[in-house]
């Protein structure tokens, strides 16, 4: 009887321990309505959101589209419509870049429409009809810590931070859902960093909801990852191994004793 007591007594211990070790949905679900119990914060609606304006050291690449043949010939490889092979220019530190045929044309500060238009402007001094586009050839964002980490392209002119992550192939259970972190480069400036809980339904349209580009998202290990287990199957499995060695113990005990 004293071992039954006995083997009931860490039983149940073991289900207390396992079941406060369990990943719940409080722990890792997303899109949660924030309340004072879960303590899960409220962020304000960015209501200003600003389009991305190239830095020092970005990269642009261009398409100058031409009816003379001549000149479209002598354009080159930036003529192609296919932008793989085109090639790439970079803002240098006093904010220009410089492009074939023309002078430096200062783009640090505009959006890549803004660039659109300037670059245009200056070409169609030298080619009347020249229609220029431009894009950011940099056009990428970079995921670190507990997640599949590597270097990813932004698809899309606004990608938000679950997009972004399910690119990835979404975040670890033991990823620390309550500090997610973003650099975010700014040039030669110091780097801004954004610290966010991503659980929070309040972070669409906040200001860590888009993700730009160059952008840096840390995921850090949660400090008690080490003892949570993935889900309650893991549990059961935990209990009935537990329980199993405990009546094998218990067996070989009463064994020794006769």
């Amino acid at each position: 009887m004293k071992a039954m007591k006995y083997i009931r007594l860490v039983l149940m211990t073991v289900i207390l321990l396992s079941l406060s070790g369990c990943y719940t949905h409080r722990v890792i679900g997303l899109l949660q309505e924030p309340t004072k119990s879960n303590k899960i914060p409220v962020y304000e609606k960015d209501t200003n959101q600003q389009p991305y304006r190239i830095h020092i050291n970005d990269k642009l690449i261009y398409r100058v589209v031409t009816m003379d043949e001549t000149i479209s010939k002598v354009l080159g490889t930036n003529n192609t419509a296919n932008t793989q092979y085109a090639v790439s220019y970079r803002v240098y530190k006093d904010g220009t870049v410089e492009l074939p045929f023309l002078k430096p044309i200062h783009v640090e500060g505009l959006t890549v429409d803004e660039a659109q238009e300037t670059i245009q402007a200056a070409f169609r001094e030298i080619i009347p009809d020249a229609d220029v586009k431009v894009a950011l050839y940099n056009k990428t964002f970079t995921v670190i810590g507990d997640i599949r980490s590597g270097e990813y392209f932004i698809y899309k002119e606004k990608l938000n931070i679950f997009q972004a992550l399910a690119m990835t192939g979404d975040l670890m259970n033991s990823g620390d859902r309550k500090h997610v972190r973003i650099i975010r480069p700014h040039g030669d400036q110091e780097p801004e960093v954004l610290e966010f809980d991503i659980r929070s339904n309040t972070i669409i349209d906040s200001k860590y909801y888009y993700v730009q580009p160059n952008d840096v998202i840390y995921v850090a290990r949660t400090k008690d990852s080490f003892v949570k287990v993935p889900s309650y199957t893991g549990v059961l499995g935990l209990i009935t191994s537990s329980v199993s060695l405990l009546v094998s113990v218990l067996n070989y005990s009463l064994l020794l004793s006769k």
